[in-house]
């Protein structure tokens, strides 16, 4: 008898231990979702008041200035251009260059795996880390991509100097920088597709620009939604590659709102307005995240009715 009651003990302790399992294991989602929230919260306590670094004494709240103030500021509605602009410019193009790669190296060839790996190093490169590479390169006096531009004739070309080509150069890193990423998704997208129906085309002799509009993108449409969100979220909230180029010059031509957030609290120390600009870029991605999110539910329930 007495050596049973140990074993009940320990029967009772770990029945008790597989209840408490859920909790344990929810705890580290639990830690994460408090460190986010404080920050979130804290920004958004900051956004409703009149602080300044350099005044911590003068700090009070003005219910909602910082917002209504935008409203007639220039430099905000050029941050707001600027920011949308670099967004969709980047997106875009490296989704048509990411796609146009992806099919390139649909087929499964030693060769096609070695190059999409190759493809890659660009993204195991910090941006910031390649932002400074290409301002080398793009130097207008030592740098060899200025050198091969004066070969086809582009003399004097300023690149990241001049307002006029700022945007399309930092545009061009982020390019060279994220494609990959783009390329990845899809290339994993197009080899785990179907091959019924693109048999079925070939031997009924479908033309290929057919089976690629009506077959291949149909398919295909999740997963580049998929890799558009994230390409478009992190887009919007570039910073890196930006600053590290430009500090957002010259003069207001790159302040997208991350550089512009940034400058007004370590330049201009106004914590209250940059606070601001974070919210009202929190807003802007989640209408965007709600916006695609809903389009790919809807795309996930068309395919399973037409299955």
């Amino acid at each position: 008898m007495p050596a049973v009651v140990p074993t009940a003990r320990r029967r009772s302790g770990l029945r008790i231990s597989k209840r408490a399992l859920p909790y344990v294991l929810s705890l580290p989602a639990l830690l994460v979702c408090i460190g986010i929230l404080v920050p979130f919260f804290a920004a958004v306590l900051y956004s409703f008041q009149r602080y300044r670094l350099s005044q911590p004494w003068n700090r009070q709240y003005n219910w909602g200035e910082n917002y209504l103030n935008f409203f007639t500021d220039p430099g905000f509605w050029n941050t707001l251009r600027v920011s949308l602009v670099y967004a969709g410019s980047t997106v875009v193009l490296e989704l048509l260059l990411g796609l146009g790669i992806a099919l390139l190296l649909q087929k499964r060839t030693r060769l096609n795996n070695f190059i999409s790996i190759m493809l890659l190093m660009p993204l195991m490169t910090a941006p910031a880390l390649a932002a400074l590479m290409w301002k080398l390169m793009t130097n207008p006096g030592f740098g060899v991509l200025s050198y091969l531009a004066g070969l086809v004739g582009l003399q004097d070309f300023r690149w990241a100097s001049s307002p006029s080509t700022a945007l399309f150069t930092v545009v061009l890193v982020d390019i060279w920088v994220y494609t990959p990423f783009i390329m990845i998704l899809l290339l994993a997208g197009l080899r785990s597709l179907p091959t019924q129906p693109f048999e079925a085309a070939a031997l009924d002799g479908v033309p290929r620009s057919f089976v690629f509009f009506r077959i291949t993108l149909p398919m295909l449409m999740p997963y580049i939604l998929t890799a558009t969100l994230f390409r478009l979220l992190d887009s919007i909230q570039q910073f890196d590659i930006i600053y590290a180029m430009t500090q957002g010059g010259p003069g207001d031509t790159l302040t997208v709102f991350q550089v512009e957030a940034y400058l007004n609290f370590f330049q201009s120390t106004n914590v209250g307005r940059s606070a601001a600009l974070l919210m009202i870029l929190w807003v802007i991605t989640y209408f965007l995240s709600f916006v695609f999110i809903k389009n790919w539910l809807r795309l996930r329930e068309r395919a399973r009715g037409e299955a």
